[in-house]
């Protein structure tokens, strides 16, 4: 079957349309959300029998995700249109052009998918060349390495009368700078094209590689819960990881959800939540265990299929925990958005946060954020506060009209929001939303 390049993009629109996501559709398929992850990106083939699960799962014929068909651009085509701008396309003909012109219209939805796949890989890259210490890295070793040569080779082709041995040595020098810089080139260069491994996990970073780890198991461990066998049974698949650090960070996580597995035993939880008439309060399900609400935010967010998502900062507003949720980019390296009420929690202690907030992009996604701070004094009244938030993310699928969001983004370098007051640096995305 012939595949185009942009497969993988409607795979990712046909599952956006039925609501289901990458980790449930990765699991009926009977692959990795990682890996799905990188097929909806166009980054991986897809072998005939993945899109034959594929289709059968979304309800669509192989052919419709293989090469696209007009009459599946209809929606794409009615987004398209809303996004226009100045322009004012006559939404009330879009019939008509879908029927007289089924090649253009398949044009314009092809159009709209990649520009918002272009629109993600910018961002992608922004976070990966400005912040990346790796490649920062990488670049300063090769650059060390041209400048070595450089002086190097300005002493010998303007010296003329150098003894021999310093002439040897010089020569020596060389070589060795040479070797290096080829090294330094050649890592530099499998760094940018990204090895298998890399490429299979999109980690540059341990905290990145521990979320593509905690990612393919749908952030939960059944041997963590009572009885399970705790952080000791998972000793083989945090040894896989392959950095030291990453290790490091996947046990301390492993320990931390073995804690909270203790205080919030699951068939308990559940229970609760399913008697919680609010469906889920985190500040009475606390008042219920006992416990602090960060406990239950990972509780809700780290449970079986669950389809919250959460990101946890320290005093510094740096970003410790990112579980996803579809719809709400979260950034790499980069500080997250001043406006998120994570923030207002932060500077809030124990008092609890809660908002309707939009996310700017091809498509408006909205949610339902509750956000919570809590301080610690490990070292007693001598010793320093810290400061733990976290913001647990909903998706809020059916906004009424009545309804006023607060709009957030990732980054501010990613973010073109018009006229923002909490903009830190001008955004790189030249066309505002």
């Amino acid at each position: 079957m012939a595949l185009t390049g942009l497969t993988g993009s409607r795979v990712r629109e046909r599952r956006l349309a039925a609501s289901i996501s990458q980790a449930d559709l990765a699991r009926a398929v009977g692959i990795s959300a990682s890996y799905l992850n990188l097929i909806e990106h166009n980054r991986r083939r897809i072998s005939d029998a993945v899109l034959a699960k594929l289709a059968t799962v979304l309800g669509v014929e192989p052919a419709i995700l293989a090469e696209g068909a007009a009459g599946g651009a209809a929606q794409d085509v009615r987004a398209a249109a809303v996004l226009g701008g100045g322009s004012t396309p006559e939404l009330d003909r879009m019939d008509e052009f879908l029927g007289r012109f089924p090649g253009w219209a398949d044009l314009v939805a092809e159009q709209y998918r990649r520009i918002g796949h272009l629109e993600r890989m910018v961002a992608a890259l922004n976070d990966r060349i400005s912040h990346d210490p790796h490649l920062s890295l990488a670049l300063h070793e090769v650059l060390s390495a041209v400048s070595s040569v450089r002086s190097t080779a300005a002493i010998l082709a303007e010296t003329e009368d150098i003894d021999p041995d310093w002439r040897a040595r010089f020569h020596g020098n060389l070589h060795v700078d040479s070797e290096r810089l080829a090294i330094g080139a050649e890592v530099l260069v499998a760094y940018l094209d990204g090895s298998e491994q890399e490429a299979d996990t999109g980690a540059a970073a341990p905290q990145e590689e521990l979320e593509a780890w905690l990612a393919e198991h749908d952030w939960h461990f059944d041997a963590l819960e009572v009885g399970g066998g705790g952080p000791e049974a998972m000793a083989r698949g945090v040894a896989g990881l392959a950095s030291a650090a990453a290790r490091v960070l996947a046990q301390d996580w492993l320990v931390q959800a073995a804690h909270d597995a203790k205080a919030l035993p699951l068939a308990a939880f559940e229970a609760a939540l399913a008697k919680d008439p609010q469906g889920g309060d985190p500040l009475r399900l606390a008042q219920a265990f006992g416990c602090d609400v960060l406990t239950v935010f990972r509780r809700l967010a780290f449970r079986k299929r669950a389809k919250e998502g959460l990101v946890i900062c320290d005093g510094a507003g740096a970003l410790t925990v990112r579980k996803p949720v579809e719809g709400f980019t979260l950034p790499r390296h980069d500080a997250a958005c001043p406006l998120w009420p994570l923030y207002s929690a932060l500077s809030r202690p124990s008092q609890p946060v809660a908002a309707l907030v939009e996310m700017p992009g091809l498509t408006r996604r909205h949610f339902y954020v509750r956000a919570h701070c809590s301080v610690t004094y490990p070292q007693g009244f001598g010793g320093p506060e810290l400061r733990t938030a976290a913001m647990l993310i909903a998706k809020h699928s059916v906004p009424k009209t009545d309804e006023a969001f607060v709009p957030v983004g990732s980054s501010c370098r990613i973010c073109a929001r018009k006229g923002c007051v909490a903009r830190r640096e001008p955004s790189i995305i030249a066309q505002a939303v």
